[in-house]
């Protein structure tokens, strides 16, 4: 008797068509092509309306030709490419089709070696909807191709398939099965309302209570409307904060995506659309701006303004430049204190705006001496978007202890000036403020030669017991010398 032979499966002949932005990419290359070109050529900006005279295939193709596409480090759906990749590997021809420039959907394309064939925007064209629909019948006829898609522009081509898949929650799943067989749900994991906070960095707010620096050194924190004003500042310095974050992280991308732990960021990572980022940075600088105008000095406004300048221009140019890339981060600490003295009409004490200097530039010096010391340890040689290289770690380490220890003898030498001796009933107490304060910095470093410190030398201080426990003692040294309970 012959042995029978298994008929072997047969690999689907249907063209699996595969959109780009948004499905096959948790991000939009338009918009990641456009910020890469004002990374590069912040100038550009001032050319952006000639290209979009072009329309919109147009725009595409003059951004394409002149950013550098970093598609290597754009966030894939990974759930999406595992299927992919188990299609392809059971013998389905696969095609890119997309809106997105010829240019970029070629380099995604050859980045991640799945797809036969690709169809992208080009000369005129701009493949979106119906226009995408009516080439893909063309290229498999109707019903010769599934498609995966995320939006509402994708229904016209989900009609003209044979399956959809979707990526994407409920609602375009909903859409999707009015005009389409809907296959397979890939749902976007987490939502963007989830992430929104970690973006803002509302964490960082906490930074903003050195407005109040300028009260308590004044011995003035007893009077509420000043405490108000202050609360106020504090509010309004961090809706400004918060949108120059999502300016710096929008400019870094490529950066933070090859970070270790910076590529977790929301926008980085894909699970914040970039447009979210690019529509609160105006809404959150006009209420704060609103805010500011209405209810505060004059002077407080041209500060934050200054803020706002001073960030752009390390967001643009200055982090690139070693040294005056630290000395822009201690500045923009000490802004913080200016700022709290002209929400209060205060005059800002020499003492305090020199001592702020000091130790905000050895905490500057803490944080990129640990992004090289990563950097090292990764095998790297040079930040990536920075001007440091790893070789500068002792050069570094020392400027950092040597401001450090500045701070300490600027506050020695305020404790016998006049000032002092007017403001304290025991002035002679704050002494016992010194050996703490040396202890602390030097324990800061210690722990920052040792790779034990955080990204951030200021969420290390707020996690460590011991950096709260001295922050609560001097607390209780800076009130009895105020009332003159001590030595």
């Amino acid at each position: 008797m012959e042995a029978k032979c298994l008929a072997q499966p047969q690999p689907d002949q249907a063209l699996l068509a595969v959109d780009l932005d948004g499905t096959l990419l948790r991000t939009d290359s338009l918009i990641e092509s456009v910020l890469s070109l004002v990374r590069e050529r912040p100038l550009s900006l001032l050319t952006l309306w000639g290209g979009l005279a072009r329309g919109r295939a147009g725009f595409k193709a003059w951004v394409a030709e002149r950013a550098a596409l970093d598609v290597d480090t754009w966030p894939l759906n990974d759930a999406l490419m595992d299927w992919l990749r188990a299609e392809r590997a059971a013998g389905r021809r696969l095609i890119l089709v997309t809106a997105a420039d010829r240019r970029i959907a070629a380099a995604l394309a050859a980045y991640t070696g799945l797809f036969d064939e690709v169809m992208a925007s080009a000369e005129g064209r701009n493949l979106k909807g119906a226009t995408k629909a009516a080439a893909l019948v063309a290229r498999a006829g109707a019903a010769g191709f599934d498609y995966v898609g995320d939006a509402r522009a994708d229904l016209p081509v989900w009609r003209a398939a044979r399956r959809a898949i979707v990526v994407g929650g409920p609602r375009i799943e909903r859409a999707a099965r009015t005009v389409a067989s809907v296959e397979r749900v890939f749902r976007p994991e987490p939502a963007p309302a989830a992430t929104l906070w970690r973006a803002l960095r509302l964490h960082q707010w906490v930074k903003n209570l050195l407005i109040f620096l300028p009260l308590l050194a004044a011995h003035r924190i007893g009077e509420p409307s000043l405490v108000l004003d202050a609360m106020l500042a504090v509010l309004i310095f961090g809706l400004t904060a918060s949108a120059v974050y999502l300016l710096n992280d929008l400019l870094d991308l490529p950066a933070d995506r090859r970070h270790p732990s910076k590529c977790r960021r929301p926008l980085a990572a894909g699970t914040l659309p970039l447009i979210w980022g690019l529509a609160l940075i105006p809404v959150l600088l006009s209420v704060a701006a609103g805010l500011s105008l209405i209810l505060l000095p004059a002077a407080f406004s041209l500060v934050l303004a200054g803020y706002v300048v001073l960030t752009s221009a390390y967001s643009f140019w200055l982090k690139r430049q070693p040294i005056l890339d630290v000395m822009t981060l201690a500045g923009l600490y000490t802004v913080r204190v200016i700022a709290g003295a002209a929400a209060l009409s205060i005059t800002p004490s020499f003492w305090l705006l020199a001592f702020s200097m000091f130790i905000f530039l050895s905490l500057a010096l803490v944080k990129r001496y640990t992004e090289l010391a990563a950097l090292l340890e990764r095998g790297e040689l040079t930040a990536s978007g920075r001007g440091w290289h790893v070789d500068d770690l002792p050069l570094v380490q020392s400027l950092g202890v040597s401001a450090g220890l500045a701070c300490v003898l600027v506050l020695a030498l305020y404790i016998d000036s006049a000032p002092a001796q007017r403001l304290y009933a025991t002035p002679e107490a704050l002494w016992l403020i010194c050996p703490l304060l040396l202890y602390w910095i030097s324990r800061l470093w210690f722990k920052t030669h040792r790779g034990e410190m955080h990204d951030d030398p200021v969420v290390f201080a707020l996690r460590d017991r011991l950096s709260l426990l001295i922050g609560a003692v001097t607390v209780g040294i800076v009130l009895v010398a105020t009332i003159g309970m001590g030595v």
